[in-house]
Parts: structure tokens; sequence; C-alpha cells
């Protein structure tokens, strides 16, 4: 018979996931209770996923907001860091922001402009042209920002980042001087300890700190690389993918992925034969 049906999308109903669960048994539980409560027969290379999220819950993959004030003092031994980079991201980025200030004296903020790396803007690009201001070369202090643009806040939750980012740094009795800028190399003139706080282009940042003086340039990789007691971690991602759990903490990306996804697979073969993809 002649296939008149494309690929097909179904969201699975699981149980709440906590720290310690059993992900694998609950996944396959779920899925197979859910066929069969459809009449749906599973196939050969079927797909199965999974969010990061209940992966790393179920693995109680956490981290204090001390425990990355600890692990910040100890990867840079120092305690003054600049910044680069940051997100604007309540969920992503804030708590991280709060662990660094706590565990240091001064922070140096350097944030891109108009926008961040995944397209939230501080300001709007038009404006800029108002201003004959050349992202791409000009470096701005805060009161240059400020006397140019006032108090812009984000166009769907009205926050205005800078000074949002601000009141988390001083909270923690920590000082913070904020740059704007495109070029990561800006952060040098303040300090030599610098820590990309970029996603996707964090390699490449770097790279220019790295070959234009920085002295101690890491990534949110290496934070959390290993635990803090008995924190999570994670020794691939460290930071990186991390978000706010609760006030005090942050929810990690999960450790040993592979063996999960291939545990999942195989007890999907034992129980009904097929070779799915998960």
């Amino acid at each position: 018979m002649e296939r008149l049906i494309g690929t097909v999308s179904r969201g699975i109903r699981a149980p709440i996931i906590r720290s310690g669960d059993d992900i694998v048994k609950i996944t396959v539980e779920s899925v197979l209770k859910a066929l069969e409560s459809e009449n749906i027969h599973i196939q050969d290379k079927d797909i199965i996923s999974l969010t990061e999220a209940i992966v790393a819950r179920a693995q109680g993959n956490y981290a204090s907001v001390d425990d990355i004030a600890s692990d910040i003092k100890a990867l840079f031994g120092s305690d003054e860091i600049g910044l680069v980079f940051p997100i604007m991201s309540r969920n992503r980025f804030a708590s991280c922001l709060k662990g660094f200030a706590r565990g240091m004296k001064k922070l140096y903020l350097l944030m891109s402009f108009p926008a961040d790396e995944v397209g939230n803007h501080l300001v709007d690009l038009d404006a800029l042209d108002e201003k004959g201001i050349n992202p791409w070369s000009d470096v701005l202090s805060e009161a240059d920002f400020r006397t140019s643009f006032g108090f812009p806040g984000h166009r769907f939750t009205g926050i205005d980042y800078i000074a949002y980012y601000k009141s988390i740094v001083e909270a923690e009795n920590c000082e913070v001087e904020i740059v704007l800028a495109n070029d990561p190399r800006a952060i040098l003139k303040y300090t030599k300890n610098v820590l990309a706080c970029d996603v996707h282009t964090r390699k490449r940042t770097m790279r220019l700190l790295k070959n234009a003086g920085g002295e101690q340039v890491y990534g949110l990789e290496d934070c959390l690389k290993k635990p803090v007691g008995k924190s999570g971690y994670n020794e691939d991602f460290g930071l990186l993918g991390s978000n706010k759990a609760t006030e005090e903490s942050v929810k990690l990306f999960p450790r040993n992925c592979a063996k999960v996804v291939e545990s999942i697979q195989e007890e999907i073969f034992q129980k009904t034969g097929k070779k799915v993809e998960v």
C-alpha cells in the first residue's frame, strides 16, 4: 500500500521527574504505555526524544550560587575579572552572574550592543544611526550609553538589562563597571583576566583575547567542570546550557548522555524487537 502519511510527532505524558529517578525506566514505560493506549505500533527507526532538562533533573545535576562563587574564585585565583558578551537572560545568565559577583570584589562587564548574540536588543539599530554611533568600532561607557539612549527596556519584558545586571552584582557587595563594545579585546584595558560568557562565538572570543594579551582567559565551559563539594558539574560543558532552578541554584547540562540514550534504545529493543533512534 502506498504511504500517504509523513512524519508524525507525538508528545508523551510522563510522571513528574525528580532527582534520583530512573530516567531510562520512566522513558521506556511512558512510551510503551502511550503506544498501547493509542494502539500505535512502534517501527524500526522511530525516534524517541528527551529534553536535556528532564535528564539533568533525574541526575540531580544542580549547583548553588555559592558553588559558582567558589569555583570562579578558584579558577582565576583573583578577586577581579572581566565578563565578556553575556546574553541578556534572567533564566540563562542572571544566576551565573550572581555567583560570579559573590566570588569577586569587582567585575568588569562588557556587553555587546545593540543586541546580544541571540538577538535580545539593548537598543534599536536605528537609534545607533541617529546618534552616529558605529557598533563595530565605538566603545561606550555606561554613562555614554545613558547620555545617548537613556534607559531603554527590552521590547517584550521591559527590562533594562544594564540596570538589572548592575543591581545583581551590587547586591552581592561587588563593584561593577559596565562597558559596551563588540570587540572583546576592549575588556583588556581594564583587566587581563577574562571569562567569555558567549556561547556560539566563544572560541573566537577567547582566541582574540589570548592573542591580544589576555593572561587568564576562560569560557563558561571551564566553570564547574568538576564538583564543588557535592555539587553537580559537567566535565564537557561546565556552566554552558545551565539555567535557573531556584533563586539560589542552577540546573546544569546533563552528564553521560550517551549511556542514557543507549540504555533506552536497548530496553526498547528488548521489549519490542524494534531498533529505534533516541
